[in-house]
């Protein structure tokens, strides 16, 4: 008999399943727990381990090969625009959906069982207080490799982008650094290729032991406001990046074909790292010149958050409607420039879109303790705002590189045709 083979999305797939179903079964089982929490954080340290050396040698090559500080000037400046445009009609879509269908307005906000948030107050009052200024201080690593080991990506993208314009400013003697950088990336692509074969073990550890430890019924008191914003998220691919992709002579669902096995590793662990690595490689495979998805992934993952953004915009009003406060339009302006700071800010920041909220709720004097309800469902709603933003990477990749006419059709006619 032929032996079936499934894809590495199918497996995935197989193993999210497995994961619902044995978090089910073990629900609050400690043993079961323990061991898959185990599993699950070996598979991702595999990934952290991974992140770093791959954004900093391909960050490098990709840079030196651009070598015009102008034309490194230019896709910077039109990468950052487009971030900021796209982060702010997501967060102008949740505000819009949240008005609209009022989710707070059926809940007993009283009634709610409250969760521990104080790991994250600290961290978004020292948010508050540094300001623009210290977001762009904080962008210049004093010591790289201090940055390397805490894994703060925006100082390593600027020392590798300041890297690669040295190593092309130097010429015929930095080439030894491009090879050396290049079989770096090219290792770290083959380990990524090993490491990818556990990620349905992996995925089935990370969703069973969520489920294990929160149980489904986490999900009943505030279903309507998870699955109002995982519709909010969908018509916000579908539609806005939709448009987005069109104007650029391609369509999304050819993209979500391109990046599903990356969508659902995403989703599944909720790691925006998890699925980076191999982003990176598919999309220079899909014909994205290398330079611009060497530049436009590693900093669209800490600035290009869609998924993100339409959480914080939802949950803030939702939380307002919860305490029965009527934000006026003036209000909701200010929450909707407040997020769009703040978002930036947080770049990097464990559990940012919490922080996020954490820091921005007082200014529209929605009180903090509402945060407690909902820290419950974060990770159930983390998954979908991961994937989303994943798929908003890939479609920056894609954008740029066209409109920087550094896209290869004939890679891309290609690579749909192994799909089909």
């Amino acid at each position: 008999m032929k032996k079936i083979k499934l894809s590495l999305g199918w497996q995935i797939l197989v193993g999210l399943i497995l994961g619902i179903i044995l978090g089910i079964i073990f629900y609050k089982n400690a043993t079961a727990i323990t061991a898959m929490q185990s599993i699950g954080t070996i598979f991702i340290r595999l990934i952290q381990m991974i992140v770093i050396p791959i954004v900093i040698s391909c960050l490098t090559v990709g840079i030196a090969s651009i070598g015009d500080i102008h034309k490194l000037g230019r896709i910077g400046g039109k990468t950052i625009l487009y971030f900021e445009l796209m982060t702010t009609i997501a967060i102008i879509l949740g505000l819009i959906i949240g008005n609209i269908f009022h989710p707070g307005d059926f809940i007993n906000v009283h009634a709610l069982h409250g969760t521990d948030v104080t790991q994250y107050l600290a961290t978004a009052k020292s948010a508050n207080h540094s300001g623009i200024w210290g977001t762009l201080i904080g962008l210049i690593p004093v010591n790289v490799f201090n940055s390397i080991s805490s894994g703060d990506m925006m100082p390593i993208i600027v020392f590798s982008v300041l890297f690669g314009l040295g190593t092309s400013a130097i010429g015929e003697k930095g080439k030894v650094i491009i090879d050396l950088m290049e079989s770096i990336s090219q290792v770290m692509f083959k380990i990524t290729g090993w490491i990818m074969k556990l990620s349905p073990i992996g995925v089935c550890a990370l969703i069973g032991v969520t489920l294990a430890e929160l149980g489904l019924s986490a999900l009943a008191p505030l279903s309507y406001f998870v699955l109002l914003t995982y519709a909010t998220m969908a018509i916000f691919v579908l539609l806005v990046m939709g448009a987005a992709a069109r104007i650029f002579g391609f369509r999304i669902f050819d993209l979500l074909k391109v990046v599903k096995e990356e969508a659902i590793l995403a989703f599944s662990t909720a790691s925006s790292e998890a699925a980076l690595p191999r982003n990176i490689d598919k999309m220079a495979k899909f014909g994205v010149s290398p330079s611009i998805v060497s530049f436009v992934i590693p900093t669209g993952y800490t600035f290009n958050l869609d998924g993100s953004a339409i959480y914080q915009s939802l949950a803030a009003l939702f939380l307002a409607q919860a305490y029965g406060i009527h934000l006026s339009i003036g209000q909701q302006i200010t929450l909707l420039i407040t997020l769009m700071i703040t978002s930036k800010g947080m770049a990097g920041v464990p559990g940012a879109s919490f922080v996020v909220l954490l820091a921005t709720l007082s200014t529209v004097n929605i009180p903090i303790s509402g945060m407690t309800f909902i820290a419950g469902i974060d990770r159930f709603i983390d998954m979908a705002r991961t994937a989303v933003n994943v798929i908003g990477n890939s479609l920056a990749t894609i954008i740029i590189g066209k409109s920087e006419n550094e896209f290869d059709t004939k890679k891309e006619k290609a690579y749909m045709a192994k799909l089909k």
